[in-house]
């Protein structure tokens, strides 16, 4: 009997052992709006758009459209970080596209009361296993202020190798230039990884199960 052909992707919703990564929707706004204000200081030092923070209620409703938007037409895919009841929101996270086509960077971020947990790992490593099997991408990349040492550790624990420091390339929000790391894992080098292992389930925009 022949196998069926994979669903395509993207995938709205990924379920791991503690989390709900999903899709934005403009109902989230609130949620995440209360997030930003409370951990600004926090991400201050290594998120340059938290400079224009913070935003009124209603451009973040309609920022968080333009994020929809963006995800239904496979231009960039901005997720939140849900507990799994999602009732709290512990972080956010993209699996971007920037970096052109085959090609996936992972960015994110915790909130201050949940740092420390493995949250960042467990969200990494999550997309990683997306976007080499449902995206089927050649590399995944996750790009990091060297001196930002709890996000450095995220790449190395999944496996990725350090390819470079490259110096005074991203702008900080104080306006200063800032090293930036750059950690990629190759698909010939996936099966290897941790992130591999990942148990995890994703799922498209009606809910059928991707992996």
């Amino acid at each position: 009997m022949d196998l069926p052909e994979p669903l395509p992707g993207p995938a709205y919703r990924i379920h791991t052992t503690r989390l709900v990564i999903r899709c934005w929707q403009p109902a989230d706004a609130t949620l995440l709006h209360i997030a930003l204000l409370r951990n600004a200081d926090h991400l201050y030092p290594w998120m340059a758009w938290i400079k224009g923070e913070p935003l009124e209620l209603q451009r973040r409703i309609e920022l968080l459209r333009v994020w929809r938007g963006n995800f239904d037409h496979d231009l960039n895919f901005e997720y939140g970080i849900f507990s799994q009841d999602e009732k709290l929101l512990l972080g956010a996270a993209g699996l971007h596209t920037y970096l052109g086509e085959g090609v996936r960077g992972i960015g994110y971020w915790i909130d201050k009361d949940h740092n420390g947990q493995g949250f960042a790992t467990e969200t990494s490593a999550a997309f990683t296993k997306v976007a080499f099997e449902v995206d089927h991408v050649t590399r995944v990349e996750i790009h990091c202020d060297p001196k930002n040492l709890a996000s450095a550790a995220v790449p190395r624990k999944l496996g990725f190798t350090h390819e470079a420091t490259l110096h005074n390339r991203i702008e900080g929000a104080d306006g200063k230039l800032n090293d930036s790391m750059i950690w990629t894992l190759f698909r010939e080098d996936y099966p290897q990884s941790i992130a591999a292992t990942a148990k995890i389930e994703a799922f498209d925009v009606v809910g059928r199960k991707l992996i």
